[in-house]
């Protein structure tokens, strides 16, 4: 760890010298990259700093006992010593942290697709309880949502949906919800008051900029047509909606919501951009897993992570063994307690991973 806190540091140096540089700082572009390597450094640095500042504090103290005879100044050197020895480990954690790898997607937009799986309606239902639950941690974060396409059921439910949630952070919040939700609850279609099993798969994929993702119109196949379901005046009588079908991976995604053919082509062209970004992390991940299995943070859409138990009122995590006992908030988007435990624990593997 010391080792690349050293290479860190003399990295952190270089860049100072760059960014005051007046050659460099003429050319904005490079001056600006230069200037976000340099803050995304600095707090790594200047912890750094404090702890070998601690150390040498140590060593200065050691040397005062072994060489001094002043019982008073020896008497200070040992409180000296027993002050700064109590900062080593905590500021070796505080760097082991700081050291953990940032995920580049963290800050980003991010585009939720909640599929119903097995279970007919009640997994529809179940979908559309999910939809309500993240739109409403978005309202509680100051995070705008916005519908992407739906698949309503004639139950009030969605047999899929997808929708984008903007705002600061969003993915780093959010990443950890993919996988396979389960839910038991008797369904109000239920005469007998037998509890049904249900699941409702969810996607969470950041959204991709074109830089990141180019597609080459020769590759995609854009077909119109008619939208049906619940819509307003226009929007079911011309061909405003648009199905745009990537060839070379088979990805198929569909817009309707909008009366516009345009606005609808510009959405599913986002979802489709961060459906083939999503794919070349999940082969990234897929190497990863291979030298070390994470518990979080894998977006394994097969994995069941998750079960909703309305009898007994109470929500289980399966990848940390975590239960809380609050359905009814949970579901009302009070799920931070979830999301920052899973942090934690994704953190922890990362930070042994370091070691």
């Amino acid at each position: 760890m010391l080792k690349k806190l050293g290479v860190l540091e003399d990295t952190y140096k270089d860049l100072t010298e760059k960014i005051s540089d007046p050659e460099i700082i003429n050319d904005q572009k490079v001056w600006q990259k230069y200037m976000k390597e340099h803050a995304d450094l600095e707090p790594i640095i200047m912890k750094y700093r404090e702890y070998k500042a601690v150390l040498d504090a140590i060593a200065e103290s050691k040397e005062i006992l072994q060489e001094e005879s002043d019982e008073e100044l020896r008497e200070l050197a040992k409180m000296e010593l027993s002050d700064m020895e109590s900062q080593v480990e905590p500021l070796e954690e505080e760097l082991k942290l700081l050291l953990v790898p940032k995920d580049p997607n963290d800050e980003k937009n991010v585009i939720v697709e909640i599929r119903g799986g097995a279970g007919g309606d009640e997994a529809a239902l179940f979908a559309g309880d999910l939809l309500r639950m993240y739109s409403r941690y978005a309202e509680r974060k100051g995070w705008k949502v916005s519908m992407l396409s739906s698949n309503e059921t004639g139950v009030g439910g969605y047999k899929e949906v997808s929708f984008m949630i903007k705002g600061k952070g969003a993915y780093s919040r959010l990443k950890y919800e993919s996988g396979v939700h389960r839910v038991q609850r008797i369904p109000s279609t239920e005469s007998g008051g037998r509890i049904h099993t249900s699941t409702a798969t969810v996607a969470v994929l950041p959204e991709v900029e074109d830089v990141e993702v180019e597609i080459n119109d020769n590759d995609i196949r854009i077909d119109v047509f008619r939208a049906s379901g619940n819509g307003g005046q226009c929007v079911n009588t011309t061909d405003s909606a648009v199905r745009i079908t990537h060839l070379p991976t088979g990805e198929v995604v569909s817009c309707q919501d909008e009366k516009s053919q345009l606005k609808n082509k510009e959405k599913a062209m986002k979802v489709l951009k961060a459906r083939l970004y999503d794919r070349a992390l999940a082969d990234q991940q897929k190497e990863i897993s291979a030298e070390r299995k994470s518990q979080v943070g894998t977006g394994d859409r097969s994995e069941r992570i998750r079960t909703y138990n309305f009898p007994q009122g109470r929500i289980s995590d399966h990848r940390i063994n975590l239960t809380l006992y609050k359905l009814d908030s949970f579901l009302d988007g009070d799920i931070d307690e979830m999301i920052d435990a899973l942090i934690t624990v994704d953190q922890t593997e990362k930070m042994t991973a370091i070691n």
